[in-house]
């Protein structure tokens, strides 16, 4: 069994047990192999982090580019990968398709499509086009060489239209289409999350790390949730501390921030000596 076999069918035994594990979301090379180095047992690409590590915002990183990073996250630890690949940067379900089986070829175990088109004035796709943009992405997982768990979001909630309802009858929906896990970002109250998981009979992933959320990993586990992700939350807590750090010099002239960072020999060891 070749590596890839094996983390894909990993990822897959992870939503397969009891309880909630948490997949954290690396930004870069470096915070893949911390998490990997904490024990950590599978880790999420973030297109927000990403974006941001390269001087960009959410959604302005091209395919290539994100395949790209997809691939250097897979090569960076031996742990299974779940890759940010948005709306499979393109519209039509033949994109989405493609996108698919190029995050695959870069090492990834599982990956999400959203259902959001990232056009302002009309922010969610029609509810026929986005079901046809999962089916296009379930065949096109069929048609691999390795098992690869298919994450179908609603972006409902994100897009300020917080329709329980409607984000449950699309997940459902996605579910039938066949998507293997699904995952509605937004949710933040128990009962909201409750409802969503008792309405569909697969895996769902919960978005944590955010104000407002109301739920932890006990919590998340007795609800039967079987994933949490950070999505941005790890990249906006380092960035946060760089501009805390560097507001406190421009505004005080002090460097009080050195003494909470992490020393040279303990971030060194973390990584290979070659």
């Amino acid at each position: 069994m070749t590596t890839d076999e094996k983390r894909g069918w990993a990822f897959r035994a992870l939503h397969q047990r009891e309880g909630a594990f948490v997949i954290p979301n690396p930004w870069d090379v470096g915070s893949a192999r911390l998490l990997a180095g904490m024990g950590f047992e599978a880790l999420a690409t973030t297109s927000a982090g990403y974006a941001f590590s390269t001087g960009k915002r959410d959604s302005k990183v091209g395919r290539e580019a994100m395949i790209a990073h997809v691939a250097a996250i897979a090569n960076a630890t031996d742990l299974p990968v779940s890759a940010d690949l948005e709306n499979g940067f393109g519209d039509a379900p033949e994109h989405v398709a493609e996108t698919i089986r190029l995050a695959a070829a870069a090492g990834a175990s599982g990956g999400s499509i959203e259902d959001a088109t990232g056009r302002s004035s009309d922010p969610i796709y029609e509810e026929g086009l986005a079901i046809e943009r999962i089916r296009a992405a379930v065949e096109a997982v069929r048609g691999l060489p390795t098992r690869f768990t298919l994450t179908a979001r609603c972006e409902n909630y994100l897009h300020d239209k917080p329709d329980l309802a409607n984000t449950i009858h699309r997940l459902q929906a996605y579910q039938e289409a066949g998507a293997d896990v699904l995952y509605a970002p937004g949710l933040t109250s128990r009962e909201e999350i409750a409802t969503l998981v008792k309405s569909v009979d697969r895996p769902v992933n919960v978005l944590v790390g955010f104000k407002g959320i109301e739920v932890n990993l006990a919590d998340a586990s007795a609800m039967g949730v079987r994933r949490l992700s950070v999505g941005s939350a790890l990249a906006r807590a380092a960035y946060g501390a760089l501009l805390g750090a560097a507001k406190e010099i421009q505004k005080r002239g002090t460097f009080a921030f050195g003494e909470d960072a992490v020393s040279f020999s303990e971030i060194s060891a973390k990584f290979p000596a070659q």
